[in-house]
């Protein structure tokens, strides 16, 4: 265990050979909790949410750190980054891109890669409207898109059944009621899992994530993106450096979201992955290594 000038270092090497490190960033009344694994070239992998901790993705840094340095941080007030007012002026897009340059500067980095999930996705790209020149490739994985249209896209409900959708709407009333129970949020969390996986063997997974999910947050970050008006479709005209845009063919977000980016970069590959909903590295996770290794290997 190393401690420099506030900030906690702790270095593991685990028998896969990967090594790996965990880092408390200070900030402004709080910390930013970081894990990197393996060496090389830096690629920051920004999970989905929001509100929710990077713990689902470790499996995907690992994977992504056989050749390459991955970075994964829990976004404040998430997992173990802490903050200490959670309210709608400490969560802000503009602060979560801070954030990202907190991470950036730490390591003194002059320019990454950024992969972002989803949401993660969305805070990529408003980084990416704020710091294009840091950013070397960018990876949109089941992305929310770059502006507000999401909302028009997006029916979970759409993948669900009657049963399911019934049990979620029994589960929800419960935990607005204020049950807030681990066993209220894998619920609610095992009939919304459908939603985002093909194959149902997944849904334990994507349940377990789902509890994860701080609702206070999900709301605040949402509003403030309204009061932002989020739209970064000037940022990707202007943005020459590559992309590789991803997703399941199956994706609940359907298809208009990705090819409408596709069209809006210059130097952007799309690829979709069929017998696949929100989660490539899970359910197709062959074909997704192989273009996610291929789109680093030509940066």
């Amino acid at each position: 265990m190393i401690r420099w000038f506030g900030i906690l270092m702790i270095v593991l090497i685990p028998k896969n050979g990967i090594s790996q490190s965990l880092t408390n960033i200070p900030i402004a009344n709080g910390n930013i909790h970081v894990t990197t694994f393996g060496v090389g070239e830096p690629i920051l992998i920004i999970n989905g949410g929001p509100g929710m901790n990077s713990e689902g993705f470790a499996s995907l840094a690992k994977e992504i750190a056989k050749t390459n340095l991955a970075i994964l941080y829990d976004q404040r007030g998430t997992g173990k980054s802490t903050i200490s007012k959670i309210n709608s002026e400490t969560m802000t897009m503009d602060l979560m891109v801070s954030d990202i340059e907190v991470i950036r500067q730490y390591f003194g980095y002059k320019d990454w890669t950024i992969l972002g999930h989803s949401f993660g996705g969305m805070l990529a790209s408003y980084y990416l409207k704020k710091h294009p020149e840091r950013i070397k490739g960018l990876v949109l994985s089941g992305s929310g898109g770059f502006n507000l249209n999401i909302s028009r896209h997006l029916n979970l409900l759409s993948r669900l059944n009657k049963k399911e959708r019934d049990s979620l709407n029994y589960w929800n009333n419960r935990i607005g009621q204020g049950d807030t129970t681990y066993k209220a949020r894998y619920n609610r969390g095992k009939y919304l899992a459908p939603a985002y996986v093909y194959d149902k063997k997944y849904i334990p997974v994507i349940a377990e994530r789902l509890t994860q999910s701080n609702r206070t947050i999900n709301s605040l970050v949402w509003q403030n993106m309204r009061t932002i008006d989020f739209d970064c479709s000037d940022a990707y005209r202007s943005f020459k450096n590559p992309v590789l845009i991803i997703q399941g063919k199956q994706d609940v977000m359907g298809d208009t979201i990705a090819k409408e980016a596709h069209k809006l970069f210059e130097n952007s590959e799309l690829v979709f992955l069929d017998d696949c909903v929100h989660y490539g590295w899970l359910e197709q996770p062959e074909s997704y290594y192989r273009k996610i290794n291929s789109f680093l290997d030509k940066l």
